[in-house]
């Protein structure tokens, strides 16, 4: 493997941030590794779009998030060739194409369901000399599968394989590999000197609330029911994200709090979950898993659904996490759950395995074991299309957004 592209998509930081994790990790191993929202090779402007619905959506329409999901996990037909979606999303194979063969790409990684259909449908059209994989980002198998033809599907745990299997997954094209997260994550600090970093007392219990990079969910109703129950020994932190509307109204709010502390959009996560005890959080794949490498106990508020209802199962299966629908049982749950050395201890050791294997590495060493497909073309600069009696298609120019 020489030179990489991830393909990730503008719905949420959760797959930016497993290509980032993934880049990260390639480039210590002096592979050239571009990541590329796979949306441009539409256009921008639909890229865009994409983004700002998902995000719009998220933060003020969640049960339509979980309607969709639900119905397309239910009509997995939605995602066959010749329907809308189908037609939309593979508009860009062409300039997708023309990406990969200029830039001389060996080997092309997808973090997201949506790049993955995309390039599946490019190696239809416009075969390459490619190594191809999808990094799942959650703990389920996602609506749309059977429209991809990869050579690897990264899952995060073994035990989920007869899931992917029986959504059409060969078994031998499935390989077990920790969701990525940033190596920062796999950096330890002491809990007490975290806390004196982040102006928390060293001997107080810490309580980290945040709803993924959005600032989605009833945080302001947590935070309220918290600050009227909080024991004077319990600190909490408010991770408002991207939210900047709901970071004003709460630093209004509790300016004159000295338990609760309000941060925006911070680049620190790594620290404010070393000095955490317990974590209230949106179950974003990426998020639970960056906390389960930190093995910090979670508590999670179902504020989507969605494949997150998956990753809420997973965890509290595992005995890492408890979860509720109602953020008033939730966060008495917390309270509690603070107040409990053993509960803590015990959450925190059901994680321990979180930290034995980083999961870029893993999919760093079998990819490079993995032959390319073949390549049915002459010249990789163009799409010499003699089997079809069509001219040829040069590799044009094209601008694209890197993540």
């Amino acid at each position: 493997m020489k030179k990489a592209l991830i393909l990730s998509c503008s719905t949420g930081q959760g797959h930016n941030s497993c290509a980032r994790a993934v880049k990260e990790y390639f480039d210590r191993q002096q592979v050239e590794c571009t990541v590329v929202d796979a949306f441009c090779f539409v256009s921008e402007k639909f890229a865009r779009f994409m983004g700002e619905g998902h995000s719009f959506m998220y933060r003020h329409i969640p049960e339509l998030f979980r309607w969709g999901y639900g119905y397309s996990k239910k009509h997995p037909a939605l995602f066959k060739e010749k329907t809308l979606i189908y037609k939309i999303l593979t508009a860009g194979s062409l300039r997708m194409y023309q990406y990969i063969a200029k830039e001389k790409f060996d080997t092309v990684i997808c973090t997201h369901i949506l790049s993955a259909i995309m390039l599946t449908h490019m190696q239809k059209i416009f075969p390459l000399a490619l190594k191809t994989a999808m990094i799942m980002t959650d703990y389920t198998c996602y609506p749309g599968m059977k429209a991809t033809d990869l050579q690897r599907y990264f899952i995060p745990d073994g035990s989920l394989a007869e899931e992917f299997a029986a959504c059409g997954i060969p078994g031998e094209k499935i390989s077990a590999a920790r969701i990525p997260v940033c190596r920062g994550f796999y950096k330890m600090i002491e809990k007490a000197d975290a806390k004196r970093l982040l102006n928390v007392r060293a001997e107080h219990r810490h309580l980290l609330v945040m709803c993924g990079s959005m600032g989605c969910g009833p945080i302001e109703r947590v935070v309220d029911r918290l600050y009227e129950n909080l024991s004077e020994d319990t600190e909490v932190s408010v991770i408002c994200g991207t939210n900047e509307r709901l970071r004003k109204k709460l630093e209004r709010k509790y300016r004159d709090a000295d338990q609760i502390h309000i941060e925006g959009y911070t680049q620190q996560m790594p620290l404010y979950m070393d000095s955490a005890d317990l974590c209230l959080m949106k179950p974003g794949g990426l998020s639970v898993t960056e906390a389960a490498v930190k093995n910090l106990p979670m508590a999670f508020i179902n504020a989507v659904a969605g494949c997150e209802q998956y990753n809420i199962e997973y965890f509290v299966k595992k005995g890492g996490a408890v979860a509720s629908d109602s953020p008033e049982e939730l966060t008495d749950q917390c309270i509690r759950i603070l107040q409990s050395e053993r509960k803590l201890q015990g959450m925190e050791n059901a994680l321990r395995e979180y930290r034995r294997e980083e999961g870029a590495k893993q999919i760093f060493e079998t990819m490079e074991l993995l032959n390319m497909k073949k390549n049915y073309w002459k010249d990789t600069a163009y799409v010499e299309r003699e089997r079809d009696g069509l001219p040829q298609v040069p590799a044009g120019q094209v601008k694209y957004t890197g993540v």
